[in-house]
């Protein structure tokens, strides 16, 4: 049985917060819970409780729809991704049928219906947010994602979706309000890779983190698992 999760960046409403302050374990862990289990948008309201992450190299397929091009930004962007989350491993492919994880980089003109035709492959679906990730995925691993990057409204909003819904698209397809120091939150003002999303994604991609692990046997995990990751930060 397959799942389909989104994700998408919803609102430009944004609380101050410095993101210098040192999260506590406590925190970290209840932004790992919040996040990498559960979903923004669930279908049916269904909630996934179990780690859903990609098995093996991630292979992203970038395509260029706007006029303003920012394909080497993207491509950047994903390379480092391999020497900041350890056990990932990310990749550049030349079609989107070698990939399994396809980024397009498009106007606001044309994002409803690069969701429509690319994504669903329907008229009538629905396009939310200002930006959004698509997940597909089972207990054995995530299939496939599939991220829609705004290119032409600025600088800031360009790196906020596109550090957010690739990162969401990895694992942690969830959001909420109270994750200051994370972009997994839509009130945040962060437009960057922080440190505590970090520690996140690092947690999800340790090897100790099995796929389809259900949410209960990954709590007596976390503190060691953490514990290892902070010594490597």
């Amino acid at each position: 049985m397959f799942s389909i999760l989104l994700c998408g960046f919803a609102t430009s409403l944004f609380i101050a917060w410095s993101n210098v302050q040192a999260a506590t374990n406590y925190q970290i862990i209840d932004g790992f819970n919040k996040t990498v289990f559960g979903a923004e948008y669930s279908p049916f309201g269904i909630q996934t409780k179990y780690i859903r992450k990609f098995r093996g190299t991630v292979r992203f397929h970038v395509k260029n729809n706007s006029s303003l091009n920012r394909v080497s930004r993207v491509r950047s962007f994903i390379f480092g991704l391999n020497s900041q989350i350890r056990g990932l491993k990310t990749e550049i492919v030349s079609t989107r049928a070698r990939a399994n994880f396809s980024v397009y980089i498009v106007d606001r003109k044309d994002y409803a219906s690069t969701v429509k035709k690319s994504i669903y492959g329907n008229e009538r679906a629905k396009a939310p947010g200002k930006c959004f990730v698509r997940s597909i995925f089972t207990t054995s691993g995530i299939v496939r994602s599939d991220a829609i990057i705004v290119s032409d409204e600025g600088e800031s909003l360009f790196r906020r979706c596109m550090i957010e819904e690739i990162l969401q698209g990895l694992g942690p397809l969830n959001e909420h309000t109270s994750l200051h120091q994370s972009m997994f939150n839509d009130r945040s003002r962060h437009i960057s890779f922080t440190k505590f999303d970090r520690y996140i994604l690092n947690m999800l991609y340790d090897p100790r983190l099995k796929v389809g692990m259900p949410m209960n046997k990954v709590q007596p995990l976390l503190p060691r698992v953490l514990g290892d990751i902070r010594k490597r930060f």
